[in-house]
């Protein structure tokens, strides 16, 4: 058998694709941190980043994944005893929980299955009978399951009783409309492995006055992530010199393109997916799907892991399993940061050979051409 050039597409969700040219500006000479070449550098990286939160907020690069960002959340805004709310319907609403329970938060969590999600109107019952709550922690999109929630009708609800409101968007961020000032959120986190079209190693937190007020009063034991520390120097301790470098460059590309040029970029690539899905007679799995990923349930009697395997490593196709209780039941193909339709083509064409090696039948072309013809359409 001949063999085939072999060529790597990554759509998991994270690590996203890098352009070649973000990738380049991390190989530029490192120079001191302490400078004002540096100095000028890091304030237009975290400029360009509050563009892409859409705050005025203080925003802060932290060299950290994005779990750091959370931590960071959670202890600054939370003292031993008081009352937290999370809204967890997947992986990272678990991760707010536990990282609630370390802080020695007294947590109440509103839990529904993995692929559900919580309204607006479902929280504001839920605050009415924990009164006390002084914070909700929450996720705009979950990326165990491509679920996307109301961010905007939450900080709604929480202003009324005021309670303040801290969102995980470390993938929702850059691919789903997100606007901190607008919708009045007070703390927000992202890393730079999603959207942003960076390697990971850098998280980011911007929080509002309220949240720094907050900050001050906590109890809770911090050093590292103290967010005091940063609302006096935005490099309180060495900070990643190159991937700031590339955080620039990112930045600058995300603002030529305009914010919601890119949301829009985003929603018709989620689209085409889900239309590629449809194509193959496969399901959806989340109720409220985004522009992040697309979830897929596996099919009955295909080895769900087998998918996501033989994909990556016979045909340079990276897509996710499931996380948590969904591994083996669910796939998802990510559309999120630096990936083109025809990526998703590609997903869909080596999608179709597995399927069809693993014994469920789909046409050739099937997929792909669901994926196509929402483009076309779209006049993509």
């Amino acid at each position: 058998m001949a063999r085939l050039v072999r060529k790597e597409y990554l759509l998991a969700p994270g690590p996203t694709p890098v352009p070649n040219g973000v990738s380049l500006e991390g190989a530029r000479e490192t120079i001191h941190h302490r400078t004002p070449q540096f100095k000028k550098i890091m304030d237009e990286a975290i400029e360009g980043t509050k563009y892409v939160f859409q705050t005025a907020n203080d925003l802060f690069l932290i060299a950290s994944s994005g779990t750091g960002a959370m931590e960071m959340a959670v202890a600054n805004l939370v003292s031993p005893g008081e009352k937290a709310v999370v809204i967890s319907v997947g992986k990272f609403g678990e991760r707010w929980e536990k990282l609630c329970k370390v802080f020695g938060a007294d947590v109440a969590v509103i839990r529904k299955e993995y692929g559900d999600f919580v309204s607006a109107e479902e929280l504001e019952d839920f605050l009415n009978k924990n009164s006390s709550a002084s914070v909700v922690f929450a996720t705009l999109s979950e990326t165990s399951t491509g679920t996307v929630m109301n961010v905007e009708g939450f900080s709604s609800v929480a202003k009324k009783h005021d309670a303040l409101l801290a969102v995980d968007c470390i993938s929702g961020l850059v691919a789903e409309p997100m606007k901190a000032d607008e919708w009045g959120l007070d703390v927000v986190v992202a890393g730079s492995q999603k959207g942003f079209m960076l390697p990971p190693g850098l998280a980011y937190a911007s929080f509002n006055e309220r949240a720094l007020q907050k900050a001050e009063e906590v109890t809770s034991p911090r050093f590292y992530f103290d967010v005091r520390a940063y609302a006096k120097d935005p490099a309180p301790w060495t900070p990643a010199v190159n991937l700031i470098y590339q955080q620039r460059a990112a930045v600058k590309l995300l603002k030529e393109e305009g914010i919601e040029n890119i949301w829009e970029r985003h929603a018709v690539l989620a689209e085409a997916t889900r239309k590629g899905v449809a194509a193959l007679n496969l399901e959806l799995f989340s109720k409220r799907p985004g522009n992040v990923l697309t979830a897929v349930k596996v099919p009955d009697g295909v080895d769900g892991g087998k998918i996501v395997s033989i994909m990556r490593d016979e045909y340079g196709v990276t897509i996710a399993g499931g996380q948590g209780t969904m591994k083996g039941k669910i796939f998802r193909i990510s559309h999120l940061g630096y990936v083109s339709g025809f990526d998703i083509v590609v997903a869909f064409t080596a999608l179709e050979k597995v399927l069809r090696r693993l014994g469920h039948s789909v046409p050739f072309g099937a997929g792909a051409a669901g994926v196509m013809k929402h483009l076309e359409k779209e006049g993509c």
